[in-house]
């Protein structure tokens, strides 16, 4: 009787899920958890509905890649939750690589401004010797979408496709739709032809 009712709670999160209802979903999967503290269903299913509730998208991404790969693989699970891992930690590197501009307590200390960089660009000639200068030691601050731009298209420009890239899938969320660094994606690809 236990594993109907787990069943129809699993189907109810799901369907809260599904339409777009991640506050409900949460509870849901939450309640479930409650009972049945090891489902992993319900706790990817937390993952995902908190997830959710800040990037529709990704969420729906990531747990139709969880229906399709749960009967397939056995680690499915881990994949997931290396997949959230990674997610998370992507988004917190580039929270702290673009920070608000309205700020002003951006703290300096472990990088250098966008513009400062750019003087270091002048002062050694050339973007790809800046860069290879300072990449492993000082990360270059970034404060608006122009400066964004302008550096991820340097980054394609001067043979650093991957990182370009990168820093695009980054930062896919902290900018939505915006069909300006969208562009970008075509840029980078432009420099691997």
């Amino acid at each position: 009787m236990s594993k109907i009712s787990q069943d129809l709670l699993l189907q109810r999160a799901e369907g809260e899920f599904l339409k777009g209802d991640y506050k409900n979903a949460l509870r849901s999967y939450g309640l479930i958890l409650k009972d049945y503290p090891s489902l992993d269903e319900a706790r990817i299913g937390v993952y995902l509905s908190d997830l959710g509730t800040e990037s529709e998208e990704e969420a729906q991404a990531l747990f139709d890649y969880y229906q399709m790969i749960k009967t397939e693989k056995e680690n499915a699970v881990d994949i997931i939750d290396s997949l959230i891992d990674s997610l998370d930690s992507s988004k917190h590197k580039i929270q702290e690589l673009l920070t608000n501009p309205l700020q002003e307590q951006v703290e300096y200390g472990d990088g250098i401004r966008y513009s400062d960089f750019l003087a270091l660009v002048k002062s050694r000639g050339s973007f790809k010797k800046a860069f290879e200068d300072i990449m492993f030691s000082t990360k270059v601050v970034i404060t608006d979408k122009d400066e964004f731009i302008d550096f991820v298209t340097q980054l394609a420009n001067e043979g650093f496709d991957e990182m370009a890239l990168g820093y695009l899938d980054a930062t896919t969320s902290l900018f939505g739709d915006d069909q300006d660094v969208l562009a970008l994606y075509n840029v980078v690809r432009g420099t691997q032809n």
